[in-house]
Protein backbone atom coordinates (compact mmCIF):
# COMPACT_ATOMS: atom_id res chain seq x y z
CA UNK A 1 0.00 0.00 0.00
CA UNK A 2 1.34 3.52 -0.92
CA UNK A 3 0.74 6.40 0.72
CA UNK A 4 -2.46 7.94 1.44
CA UNK A 5 -3.09 10.74 -0.68
CA UNK A 6 -4.63 14.38 0.93
CA UNK A 7 -8.19 13.18 0.49
CA UNK A 8 -7.66 10.35 2.01
CA UNK A 9 -5.89 11.70 5.07
CA UNK A 10 -8.73 14.64 6.10
CA UNK A 11 -11.20 11.65 5.46
CA UNK A 12 -9.51 9.88 8.54
CA UNK A 13 -9.07 12.94 10.28
CA UNK A 14 -12.38 13.72 10.12
CA UNK A 15 -13.58 10.04 10.95
CA UNK A 16 -11.30 10.25 14.24
CA UNK A 17 -13.12 13.65 15.08
CA UNK A 18 -16.15 11.90 14.66
CA UNK A 19 -15.48 9.54 17.21
CA UNK A 20 -15.24 11.47 19.79
CA UNK A 21 -15.61 15.13 21.38
CA UNK A 22 -14.20 18.30 20.31
CA UNK A 23 -13.34 19.08 23.70
CA UNK A 24 -13.12 15.14 25.11
CA UNK A 25 -11.56 12.96 23.46
CA UNK A 26 -12.91 8.94 22.97
CA UNK A 27 -10.65 6.02 23.39
CA UNK A 28 -11.44 5.44 19.83
CA UNK A 29 -10.96 8.79 18.74
CA UNK A 30 -8.05 8.82 20.31
CA UNK A 31 -6.83 5.53 18.40
CA UNK A 32 -7.95 7.03 15.31
CA UNK A 33 -5.93 9.68 15.68
CA UNK A 34 -2.56 7.98 16.79
CA UNK A 35 -2.74 5.27 13.85
CA UNK A 36 -2.99 8.21 11.48
CA UNK A 37 0.09 10.02 13.19
CA UNK A 38 1.99 6.67 13.19
CA UNK A 39 0.67 6.09 8.93
CA UNK A 40 1.54 9.64 8.10
CA UNK A 41 4.06 11.26 10.84
CA UNK A 42 4.11 14.49 8.67
CA UNK A 43 0.32 15.16 8.55
CA UNK A 44 0.65 18.25 10.85
CA UNK A 45 -2.63 19.04 11.49
CA UNK A 46 -3.43 15.44 12.51
CA UNK A 47 -0.68 15.41 14.69
CA UNK A 48 -1.64 18.83 16.29
CA UNK A 49 -5.23 17.70 16.99
CA UNK A 50 -4.34 14.84 18.82
CA UNK A 51 -1.69 17.11 20.88
CA UNK A 52 -4.47 18.98 21.84
CA UNK A 53 -7.27 16.11 22.44
CA UNK A 54 -4.49 14.68 24.63
CA UNK A 55 -4.43 17.13 26.02
CA UNK A 56 -7.78 17.77 27.34
CA UNK A 57 -8.65 14.04 27.76
CA UNK A 58 -7.14 11.56 31.11
CA UNK A 59 -6.47 8.51 29.48
CA UNK A 60 -6.64 5.51 31.98
CA UNK A 61 -3.73 3.64 32.98
CA UNK A 62 -1.72 6.54 31.71
CA UNK A 63 0.76 8.71 33.51
CA UNK A 64 0.40 12.13 33.14
CA UNK A 65 4.36 12.39 32.70
CA UNK A 66 4.00 9.81 29.84
CA UNK A 67 0.95 11.78 28.79
CA UNK A 68 2.63 14.52 28.62
CA UNK A 69 6.02 13.25 26.69
CA UNK A 70 3.72 11.96 24.15
CA UNK A 71 2.34 15.44 23.14
CA UNK A 72 5.61 16.53 23.26
CA UNK A 73 7.06 14.62 21.19
CA UNK A 74 3.62 14.91 18.58
CA UNK A 75 4.36 18.94 19.03
CA UNK A 76 8.06 18.79 17.96
CA UNK A 77 6.94 16.83 14.88
CA UNK A 78 4.53 19.18 13.87
CA UNK A 79 6.69 22.01 14.21
CA UNK A 80 9.53 20.00 12.65
CA UNK A 81 7.09 18.49 9.62
CA UNK A 82 5.21 21.88 8.96
CA UNK A 83 8.85 23.88 8.95
CA UNK A 84 8.23 25.27 11.76
CA UNK A 85 4.70 27.25 10.74
CA UNK A 86 3.44 29.60 13.07
CA UNK A 87 0.29 27.60 14.10
CA UNK A 88 2.66 24.64 15.42
CA UNK A 89 4.75 27.08 16.90
CA UNK A 90 1.97 28.35 18.88
CA UNK A 91 0.78 25.21 20.58
CA UNK A 92 4.76 23.95 20.81
CA UNK A 93 4.93 27.47 22.78
CA UNK A 94 1.80 26.95 24.66
CA UNK A 95 2.31 23.40 26.01
CA UNK A 96 5.99 24.77 26.81
CA UNK A 97 4.72 27.50 29.13
CA UNK A 98 1.67 26.08 30.90
CA UNK A 99 2.70 22.39 31.06
CA UNK A 100 6.13 22.22 31.07
CA UNK A 101 6.35 26.04 33.44
CA UNK A 102 9.05 26.91 31.34
CA UNK A 103 8.36 30.75 30.27
CA UNK A 104 11.65 31.26 29.11
CA UNK A 105 11.92 28.66 26.51
CA UNK A 106 8.15 29.14 25.41
CA UNK A 107 8.97 33.07 25.24
CA UNK A 108 11.62 32.25 22.26
CA UNK A 109 9.00 29.97 20.40
CA UNK A 110 6.14 32.66 21.02
CA UNK A 111 8.34 34.85 19.77
CA UNK A 112 9.54 33.05 16.32
CA UNK A 113 5.71 32.31 16.28
CA UNK A 114 5.03 36.01 15.56
CA UNK A 115 7.93 36.51 13.93
CA UNK A 116 6.52 34.03 11.03
CA UNK A 117 2.85 35.19 11.14
CA UNK A 118 3.96 38.32 10.31
CA UNK A 119 6.15 37.90 7.44
CA UNK A 120 3.11 35.76 6.11
CA UNK A 121 1.00 38.68 6.88
CA UNK A 122 3.25 40.75 5.15
CA UNK A 123 3.20 38.26 1.83
CA UNK A 124 -0.38 38.56 1.59
CA UNK A 125 -0.73 41.97 2.19
CA UNK A 126 1.54 43.43 0.50
CA UNK A 127 -0.21 40.64 -2.63
CA UNK A 128 -3.25 42.84 -1.91
CA UNK A 129 -1.97 45.91 -2.17
CA UNK A 130 -1.01 44.91 -5.48
CA UNK A 131 -3.98 43.43 -6.53
CA UNK A 132 -6.35 46.23 -5.87
CA UNK A 133 -3.78 49.04 -7.06
CA UNK A 134 -3.56 47.33 -10.50
CA UNK A 135 -7.50 47.00 -10.28
CA UNK A 136 -6.80 50.70 -10.22
CA UNK A 137 -10.76 51.34 -9.75
CA UNK A 138 -12.00 53.66 -7.11
CA UNK A 139 -13.33 50.82 -4.63
CA UNK A 140 -10.07 49.03 -5.11
CA UNK A 141 -7.95 51.92 -4.70
CA UNK A 142 -9.70 52.43 -1.33
CA UNK A 143 -9.57 49.73 0.08
CA UNK A 144 -5.89 50.02 -1.07
CA UNK A 145 -5.31 52.55 1.09
CA UNK A 146 -7.11 51.60 3.92
CA UNK A 147 -4.66 48.49 4.11
CA UNK A 148 -1.92 50.66 3.53
CA UNK A 149 -2.31 52.82 6.68
CA UNK A 150 -3.12 49.85 8.92
CA UNK A 151 0.31 48.65 7.59
CA UNK A 152 2.17 51.51 7.92
CA UNK A 153 1.56 51.14 11.69
CA UNK A 154 1.95 47.51 12.00
CA UNK A 155 5.23 47.61 9.72
CA UNK A 156 8.97 49.00 10.80
CA UNK A 157 9.64 51.75 8.16
CA UNK A 158 12.43 49.34 6.92
CA UNK A 159 9.91 46.66 5.60
CA UNK A 160 9.39 45.47 2.24
CA UNK A 161 5.29 46.34 2.56
CA UNK A 162 6.28 50.48 2.52
CA UNK A 163 6.95 50.29 -1.77
CA UNK A 164 3.74 48.70 -2.28
CA UNK A 165 1.56 51.45 0.34
CA UNK A 166 3.43 54.21 -2.04
CA UNK A 167 2.57 52.66 -5.50
CA UNK A 168 -0.98 52.50 -4.21
CA UNK A 169 -0.91 55.88 -3.15
CA UNK A 170 0.60 57.28 -5.95
CA UNK A 171 -2.38 55.14 -7.50
CA UNK A 172 -4.78 56.71 -5.49
CA UNK A 173 -3.50 60.42 -6.13
CA UNK A 174 -3.69 60.18 -9.83
CA UNK A 175 -7.12 58.82 -9.87
CA UNK A 176 -7.93 62.13 -7.93
CA UNK A 177 -8.88 59.73 -4.48
CA UNK A 178 -5.86 61.58 -2.43
CA UNK A 179 -3.55 64.48 -2.71
CA UNK A 180 -0.53 64.29 -4.68
CA UNK A 181 2.48 63.71 -2.21
CA UNK A 182 5.38 66.10 -2.89
CA UNK A 183 8.76 64.82 -2.20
Amino acid sequence: MGHPDIEELWMRVRAAREAGGANQASAEQLKQHRELAALCPAFTPNLLELARLMLLTDEPDESAEKGFAEIQHLLGQAVHASNRSAPALLEQAHFIDSVRNSPAEAEKLFEECAASALRTVEGAWSALLNLWTMENRKETLEKALKLGATAEKLFPPEASIHADVARARRFAALAGLIPEERP
